[in-house]
């Protein structure tokens, strides 16, 4: 059988010498073709193993010819470029064959060898670097263990030659420092330290390369992404037995992380940045604790900070997507309703007024605080304002209005009093908010004046002597008309209830008297 096929093989060879001698084939195209065919064949049937077996003999063979060739046709441009291109293409079966030596054949010198030359046709390849550090390292610990082996069974040492640069992984340095010429970019960088920290006698090399990392990428988001989250891993206080214990220093871990993102936005106040800051945000909004008072602190701090992230960021989207899931959570916190509502409001999202009525169900509207919200964005907020729920509702309508006026001027806020004067309950702080609106006009009119000094007095007239003094002073003023004053005067008197009486009248003597 044998016969068979080399005798079917050899009938082969004149066509393939005829392919080459007419130029539509070179011999070592044969082979390239291939290692095409079978990668296509691998991808097809999903089988990768066995590569040093299949591909790497015949990217030895292929190797070889162009030697050869190079050798006898040194001035041909198009053959080395040709090489060049071939092992460019192959480099992982040059990692892979390097390992082989390494791993199988337990020679870390055929493996430098191997890596050395496939740097000479790849000397900006990051994973060829990464893999000959990694070899160098697992040299270093393969040699470390033999020599603790030969101490543990008390056998002379001195033989052997165990070099201390090559144990403390002197060699690995020396190519860290060569990647680190050839690659930048903080990314590559933080790949090779974390490769030497999987081994643990490296801490030198780490400090090295840590120190250096610092230096060299300030200007880098990775840099700074890496050292905020190294705060989560920061040696701390002695091991927490309690649940609250460990969520509490994990808490403040997460702060000092907060502390690094927000020293590196000094500097570096990019979208990259920013990305990094929110993905971390996230990343710890997800962490699960059994504590539920932490988890909700932790939580409310994160979701601050991740707010402040893409609101600064323009990420208006997400931030009100994130705001309202934050409620959903945490629906008996007033602060977190307080603060989800101030976010969508500063938002001018069509969502405000919605959340509001919402909150309204789950907290006890006593305890809304109300001042927090600024109103500092949305006019959507009208079916809050018109709440059933006096100590809401009324507070909410000044800041509505202030709000207005600073958004939208004079017309705007003239609307907005239209649009609530009719609905209670209301705050006398309402009324005069309007009022100092008016007066700041360059050309007040008396008659809107007179329209809102109206309409407070239709609610707090019976009890609020201050109100009928202001009134008054206003037709004093070069707007009004004193003969007003009189009318006015009767009409306190007839309404005011009580000791309020008798406070206008002293009042309004003091007026006419001049001693006011």
């Amino acid at each position: 059988m044998a016969d068979i096929v080399q005798q079917r093989l050899e009938d082969r060879i004149p066509a393939l010498e005829q392919l080459e001698r007419v130029g539509l084939f070179t011999s070592k195209e044969y082979e390239i073709n291939v290692l095409e065919l079978i990668k296509k064949r691998r991808a097809r049937i999903g089988y990768h193993f066995k590569r040093e077996e299949i591909e790497y003999p015949i990217i030895h063979r292929i190797n070889h010819v162009f030697r050869r060739a190079t050798t006898k046709w040194k001035e041909d441009v198009q053959l080395w470029l040709s090489q060049v291109a071939f092992n460019k293409k192959w480099v992982s079966l040059w990692i892979m064959a390097a390992k082989c030596e390494m791993e199988d054949r337990n020679s870390s010198e055929s493996a430098r060898h191997l890596f050395l030359r496939a740097l000479r046709f790849h000397p900006e390849n990051k994973k060829v670097y990464q893999e000959y550090f990694r070899m160098e390292l697992m040299h270093a610990e393969k040699l470390r263990k033999q020599q603790q082996e030969l101490e543990e069974a008390k056998i002379d040492v001195g033989e052997y030659n165990f070099s201390p640069e090559i144990l403390s992984g002197k060699l690995a340095e020396v190519v860290y420092r060569d990647a680190a010429q050839k690659i930048k970019g903080a990314e590559f960088i933080l790949s090779l330290l974390q490769i030497a920290a999987i081994f643990d006698f490296t801490k030198e090399l780490q400090d090295t390369i840590l120190q250096e990392l610092q230096s060299q990428y300030v200007d880098d988001c990775m840099m700074w992404d890496f050292m905020a989250k190294r705060e989560l891993d920061a040696a701390g206080a002695p091991e927490l037995q309690s649940a609250k214990g460990r969520a509490s220093d994990t808490d403040r871990r997460e702060e000092r992380c907060c502390v690094v993102y927000e020293e590196a936005l000094k500097s570096l106040n990019t979208e990259a940045m920013w990305t990094c800051y929110v993905t971390f945000c996230l990343e710890r909004y997800k962490r699960k604790t059994n504590v539920s008072e932490l988890k909700e602190k932790a939580t409310f701090y994160l979701l601050k900070k991740q707010l402040k992230v893409l609101l600064s960021s323009g990420d208006t989207v997400s931030a009100t997507q994130i705001a309202i899931t934050a409620t959903q959570c945490f629906s008996q916190s007033v602060e977190m309703w307080s603060f989800s509502l101030q976010t969508l409001v500063q938002l001018e999202s069509t969502e405000a007024g919605h959340l509001f009525q919402e909150a309204l169900k789950h907290v006890n509207p006593k305890v809304v605080v109300v001042p927090q919200l600024t109103l500092s964005g949305t006019q959507h907020l009208t079916k809050g304002l018109l709440s059933l729920v006096p100590a809401v509702s009324s507070a909410m309508k000044e800041k509505y209005l202030e709000w207005s006026y600073k958004t939208g001027g004079y017309k705007r806020a003239r609307k907005t009093f239209t649009s609530l004067h009719e609905h209670r309950p209301f705050t006398k702080a309402f009324f005069m908010k309007m009022i100092e609106i008016e007066k700041e006009q360059e050309t007040p009119k008396i008659s809107n004046l007179r329209d809102y000094y109206e309409r407070a007095l239709r609610e707090f007239g019976s009890s609020d002597e201050d109100l009928w003094m202001d009134y008054i002073k206003e037709e004093l003023g070069r707007h009004g008309n004193p003969e007003n004053c009189g009318k006015l005067h009767w009409r306190a008197v007839k309404t005011l209830e009580g000791e309020s009486v008798e406070h206008f009248t002293t009042q309004y003597t003091l007026l006419q008297t001049g001693h006011v």
